[in-house]
């Protein structure tokens, strides 16, 4: 029995899936599985080589059941316009509880066994009565996820100022912690307009080089490299919070 790591779910995770024995699966694949959430669609990435899991931080599991059908992607389009009419019905219900909290997106699972609520918010919010009239409106079990800023961006936006795809939304897993003094030991503009991503944060491909930076000599004329103690300004963000 082979296994496959496996993309799935709006905030696309990650995960090590078998698959029946005999079946093959080839990248780009895209699948229906058995998540520990329930049934969902995913994108098969490559085989689950020690080298490939090495580099996932607390994968998911479940199995690869079959390949999508064309009855499948009719069914995940019906899907999608269905979230988008509850995402609607929910709005509506925010404002009428007064509820301190913004709504980002509705994800409806593929097998109907959840609906995930993602929502900004500055503090803690009392969302028991939300859910029980999402509860009774969709006749579903509703999951209530707190998400950061930069998650709101994997979920909503599509490109960067680069002209590619943002990170975020197409290979990052976890969000990496970035500061300024990745910036200034680059030497890139400090102009926060242009080395802030979509979510408003510093933009995550600042991380990218910075090791090689970091431990690259100095060349003559350089300023010395600032100590930690000297760069209090960071873009960390506290994780995001689950709430069921």
């Amino acid at each position: 029995m082979a296994d496959y790591v496996v993309r799935y779910g709006a905030m696309r995770f990650l995960g090590v899936f078998s698959a029946a024995a005999g079946r093959e699966c080839r990248r780009g694949m895209n699948v229906i599985a058995r998540t520990d959430r329930g049934l969902e669609t995913g994108e098969v990435l490559c085989e689950a080589m020690a080298e490939a899991t090495g580099s996932i931080k607390d994968p998911g599991g479940g199995q690869i059941l079959r390949e999508m059908t064309a009855e499948d992607r009719n069914e995940l389009t019906r899907l999608q316009q269905q979230a988008r009419e509850q995402f609607d019905v929910c709005r509506k219900n925010i404002e009428r509880l007064g509820l301190n909290m913004q709504l980002v997106d509705i994800e409806h699972l593929f097998g109907g066994e959840r609906i995930v609520v993602y929502y900004l918010a500055e503090s803690r919010v009392d969302f028991r009565e939300l859910v029980r009239a999402l509860a009774g409106e969709f006749q579903t079990r509703i999951e209530m996820r707190q998400i950061g800023v930069r998650d709101e961006a994997k979920l909503l936006a599509d490109y960067g100022d680069c002209g590619c795809a943002v990170c975020c939304n197409t290979h990052l897993v976890q969000m990496p912690p970035v500061s300024m003094r990745m910036a200034k030991l680059q030497k890139a503009t400090l102009d926060p307009t242009k080395i802030s991503g979509r979510c408003g944060r510093l933009k995550c491909c600042l991380r990218y080089e910075y090791e090689n930076y970091e431990h690259a000599p100095p060349k003559e004329n350089d300023e010395a490299p600032m100590t930690k103690d000297e760069d209090p300004t960071t873009n960390d963000e506290a994780p995001a919070t689950k709430d069921e």
